[in-house]
């Protein structure tokens, strides 16, 4: 928070947290990870590159598209946004009699895009209210995975942009610690000085936000029919 200024606060309650519990929980992240480790890259690296073979083998019309008949609801760890309901839990459809690397590839994906349609879902609930908001400065962990940010412009429809500076919260030290030392009068006059937008993505229209607003239907589907099966055991 800096002195004399406001925020509307939105959250999720679990996300990188939530993707690497559905990877690390499958049958095929165990020998993906070792691959991961003998080529000196990371898990992630070796998913996002399956599903662009994936997408190419199987001449999926994009890659968002492989997700089609897996659907995930992230309320893993309760909904803190915009739902405020610690009692909701998560729900995977779609699974088959198989847990290869491929299936391992699609469901990660769909972590990712469940994680976007719950920013949707706040930013939907934040513009009800009066906002407009049509663009997400990105920072963290996220921003260095290029699946992770296509997917979050292309469902959520807003322009990302990126900070010049990828190591957030150093800058946030940094700036931090100029003010302190008083080479900045104040943290937003450091801020406008140090801070500088970098990459920007554009979300895809046309047949790819079709896509989303259909999966988009399936998330908001998934929690009503989460609250029924709560109804239907209510009186068991």
């Amino acid at each position: 928070m800096i002195p004399g200024q406001w925020l509307t606060e939105g959250g999720q309650s679990a996300t990188g947290a939530l993707i690497d519990h559905v990877i690390f929980a499958h049958a095929a992240a165990a020998p993906l990870k070792a691959e991961a480790k003998r080529q000196r890259t990371t898990i992630y690296a070796l998913l996002n590159e399956r599903l662009a073979a994936l997408a190419k083998t199987q001449r999926a019309p994009f890659p968002a598209a492989l997700t089609r008949d897996v659907h995930l609801q992230p309320d893993f760890h309760g909904n803190r946004s915009p739902r405020a309901d610690p009692t909701l839990r998560g729900v995977i459809s779609g699974l088959a009699l198989s847990a290869t690397a491929d299936d391992l590839a699609r469901l990660y994906l769909a972590a990712i895009q469940a994680v976007a349609y719950g920013t949707r879902h706040i930013i939907e609930a934040m513009n009800k209210k009066g906002y407009a908001i049509d663009t997400l400065l990105m920072c963290g962990g996220g921003t260095k995975n290029p699946v992770f940010l296509r997917e979050h412009a292309d469902i959520t429809g807003c322009r990302l942009v990126l900070p010049e500076e990828p190591e957030a919260v150093l800058l946030g030290s940094a700036v931090l610690g100029a003010v302190a030392s008083g080479e900045h009068a104040t943290v937003l006059g450091a801020m406008q000085v140090m801070n500088r937008a970098g990459r920007v993505i554009l979300p895809q229209r046309g047949a790819v936000a079709r896509f989303h607003t259909a999966k988009y239907r399936v998330f908001q589907r998934m929690h009503a029919d989460f609250l029924a099966h709560r109804r239907l055991m209510a009186g068991a």
